[in-house]
């Protein structure tokens, strides 16, 4: 008699889940009646996957026969929860299915067509996986109820919350306390060459700091999160599965660590190598610029630029060669970055490279360097630097003055420097003298101020050279030699004031005469004047022979 009633019991079962189906889809398979194959729908109980539903069962789309299985489900009774779930096989329409009841109730359905085919998995089997899950979700409900349950989570919590603040608050004074010491550390030793990098970098320190210190708050949080929600069995699936995120990220990295080491190694043992060949190149450079080593055609100007130039090839061939050794060279995002950087490239590299070439003319023409004295027209000068873009003049005014590298080699330059050689370079002024002033006297108190100037060499000796017989005046323009060309400013001002000294001391005045009528005699140096101090009578030459006088006979 028990076996019958229990087939009854199942064929109303049955029947029920088949009825209310039935009538419950009308409207449902009115709006899907013109799809050929509906979207699937996964049941979720409490963040929990029960099933998915892939198939139309007597009109019901899968959406739909999901929110009716969620519909019973929640209202099956507290009692009923920790009861087993049974499986009632049943056909409809040549289509073979399980249902899934608890006693008289039935929760839903599965049919062949909600299988996956690519899991290869009967439909008992399906059935029993989803019971299976069904019963833990309906057991963790069940569990979460219990108030021992949820005061025992709700203490687990508040303890790893005030563990975790504790964590964060060490995390920041301890963060805190390195940086401040390395900053006492950089402040003890101003001089060393090390610690000055250090504090250049400093800005960059902190904010490692400051990433390093976010990032550990993040695992705190993470970690305090998953601990958390693991305590609650209604919450538990999402500790689980983050959890899971964890270590399975954790296990990827080290995966793939550990699988880019063979290539990590074979591209640091290229550039160890393209290194110690830029060394080696490095050192010849050095020896030809010491003087050391003589290359025909490597001239010292353009030691520099032939050694910036190698140095680029030399690595352009070793990262070229070691970048497909580099892990994810191959991926997508290492393609979009070389696509982006060449394509910024294209559009902005015309006029630096138009630059760049300028300048290696400029260096190779050896037209300047630093150092010289020069005139490029509009801009006189001393040469500061020479760069791959630009050149830097510091001009009489003591400013300095840049002018793009393809502008200078369009214009002519004037090197004053260049044939100089070990004698300096020439530094000149000019000044003005009535012609009742001796020549000779104020080429002597010149070269006397330019013996006295610090900067400019006693050797070679200073000179004057009368520029020009004026109408009211003579010009006379003093060259002297100096051997820190960068200086011209200040050495030009203590020879001026030299100058002033020298000429106050003998008595004679720096200034241009002019004439409104000619003078009631004639503006001219006595001949016991001619060599007037400071000049030397033996400085005179020719010039001191007897001159007929006036209206005597030759």
């Amino acid at each position: 008699m028990k076996p019958f009633c229990c087939r009854l019991s199942a064929g109303f079962a049955l029947f029920g889940l088949l009825a209310s189906l039935f009538l419950a889809s009308l409207p449902a398979a009115a709006a899907a009646a013109g799809e050929a194959r509906p979207a699937e729908a996964t049941l979720h109980y409490h963040f929990r996957p029960i099933v998915t539903l892939r198939a139309t069962l007597v009109g019901a789309s899968p959406e739909y026969r999901v929110r009716r299985a969620l519909a019973r489900i929640d209202a099956l009774p507290a009692a009923q929860m920790q009861q087993p779930i049974e499986l009632t096989p049943f056909s409809i329409d040549s289509r073979r299915g399980i249902s899934l009841h608890i006693g008289e109730s039935v929760l839903f359905g599965i049919v062949d067509g909600d299988l996956d085919p690519e899991e290869k998995i009967s439909l008992e089997a399906a059935a029993r996986r989803s019971a299976d899950e069904l019963h833990t979700a309906l057991l963790a409900v069940s569990e979460q109820r219990r108030p021992m349950v949820l005061v025992k989570g709700i203490g687990l919590s508040l303890a790893a919350t005030a563990i975790a603040l504790l964590l964060l608050w060490l995390i920041r004074r301890t963060t805190a306390f390195i940086v401040r010491h390395f900053e006492k550390v950089i402040d003890a030793h101003p001089e060393s060459s090390g610690f000055r990098w250090a504090r250049h970098g400093w800005a960059l320190v902190q904010r490692i700091a400051q990433l390093l210190m976010g990032f550990l708050w993040l695992s705190v949080a993470y970690l305090w999160l998953t601990f958390v929600l693991a305590r609650f069995p209604l919450t538990e699936p999402l500790g689980d599965r983050l959890t899971g995120f964890l270590f399975g990220l954790l296990e990827t990295i080290g995966i793939g660590f550990i699988e880019a080491v063979p290539a990590l190694t074979t591209a640091l043992v290229i550039l160890f190598l393209t290194k110690a060949f830029n060394d080696a190149l490095g050192n010849f450079f050095k020896a030809a610029r010491a003087g050391r080593v003589h290359v025909h055609g490597l001239h010292p100007e353009t030691v520099n630029a032939t050694h910036r130039i190698c140095t680029i090839i030399v690595w352009g061939l070793g990262i070229a060669v070691a970048y497909p050794f580099i892990p994810m060279s191959d991926s997508d995002a290492f393609k979009g970055l070389s696509v982006m950087f060449g394509f910024m490239l294209t559009l902005g590299s015309a006029g630096i490279v138009n630059q760049l070439m300028s300048g290696l003319v400029l260096v190779y023409s050896r037209a300047l360097s630093v150092g010289d004295f020069v005139d490029l027209g509009e801009t006189v000068g001393v040469v500061s630097e020479v760069g791959a873009l630009s050149t830097k003049i510091i001009n009489m005014r003591n400013e300095e003055v840049t002018i793009p590298n393809a502008v200078l080699v369009g214009n002519p330059i004037k090197n004053y420097s260049r044939l100089a050689g070990a004698r300096g370079t020439l530094v000149s002024t000019k000044v003005t003298i009535g012609y009742d002033t001796p020549w000779r006297q104020v080429h002597a108190l010149l070269i006397a101020a330019a013996e006295q100037t610090p900067g400019l060499r006693a050797l070679p000796k200073p000179f004057v050279y009368q520029r020009g017989l004026g109408d009211w005046y003579v010009e006379y323009e003093l060259f002297a030699h100096m051997d820190k060309p960068l200086e011209r400013v200040p050495v030009l001002s203590a020879l001026h004031a030299n100058i002033q000294d020298q000429f106050n001391s003998y008595g004679v005045q720096i200034m241009s005469p002019h004439f409104v009528m000619q003078p009631a005699s004639n503006v001219v140096v006595p001949r016991e004047s001619w060599h007037a101090a400071p000049a030397a009578a033996e400085a005179a030459g020719p010039a001191t022979e007897t001159a007929p006088q006036p209206g005597t006979p030759a």
